[in-house]
């Protein structure tokens, strides 16, 4: 690619949440799970260097709760946009919310829920990691962590385009009480 270099997505579903009844899905929360593991994936983004400088995260609260705790293990201090077009989005919606990205960001950290996520990083994946790839057609848990390289410009994102590199589910420690 001339000019500037590759852009970098990195599509992390929401960390695990709760199902309280009587309690609509938009506001879920994260369950003691979501809330141990939600850090682990901040960790591995930091130490893998995968630290973005944009963060697009859908308006659900246990996406909102996820970014917090993920966002406490960081370096940096992110542009962070709630874009309520991610919530229960299709890989259609999901690839016009990243072609909107200005080109001035280079790492981007898309949160979201299934089967969007998935399905959207499955699309864009041309080539890469094979094993990586296979383990997430497989399965995407909550705290999946999947980074797409791009050689083109957010806008001309399309199916085929990316390369995937990298794919991880982290899980945080579960202490006992004694």
């Amino acid at each position: 690619m001339s000019g500037p270099r590759a852009a970098r997505l990195i599509v992390l579903r929401h960390a695990k949440s709760a199902r309280p009844q009587g309690v609509p899905d938009h506001e879920r929360p994260l369950a003691g799970r979501g809330r141990r593991d939600a850090p682990a994936a901040g960790r591995l983004l930091h130490e893998t260097g995968c630290v973005p400088d944009l963060v697009i995260c859908s308006t659900a609260r246990r996406t909102r709760e996820t970014w917090d705790l993920v966002a406490a293990q960081l370096s940096a201090s992110p542009e962070v946009v709630f874009e309520q077009r991610v919530y229960g989005a299709s890989v259609a919606a999901l690839v016009g919310v990243v072609r909107d990205v200005p080109e001035r960001h280079r790492t981007v950290l898309l949160i979201g829920h299934q089967p969007g996520v998935q399905d959207l990083v499955l699309s864009l994946a041309g080539d890469g990691d094979a094993e990586a790839f296979g383990r997430a057609r497989v399965k995407f848990p909550t705290s999946a962590v999947a980074v797409l390289e791009l050689p083109c410009p957010w806008a001309h994102l399309a199916p085929g385009t990316a390369e995937f590199t990298y794919f991880a589910v982290p899980r945080g420690v579960r202490v006992t009480p004694r």
